[in-house]
């Protein structure tokens, strides 16, 4: 079975991004997921959750383009 949760480096990879930014997105994606009753862990974060907020966001912008 795959990973659950994303660490700091897959984050930051996958968005080539620092370490340091990938911890602020990691932060705020809990953040969400704390509002909407969620236990979170810190500097980590559901992979599930991660792609459907990334991949939202890059749909939105490709609509716009439209």
């Amino acid at each position: 079975m795959g990973q659950q949760f994303m660490r700091v480096e897959e984050v930051a990879e996958i968005l080539d991004v620092s370490t340091s930014y990938a911890y602020k997105v990691i932060r705020e994606l809990n953040e969400e997921l704390k509002r909407k009753g969620f236990i979170t862990i810190s500097g980590r974060i559901n992979r599930e959750y991660f792609n459907e907020r990334l991949y939202e966001a890059r749909k939105e912008n490709k609509n716009a383009c439209l």
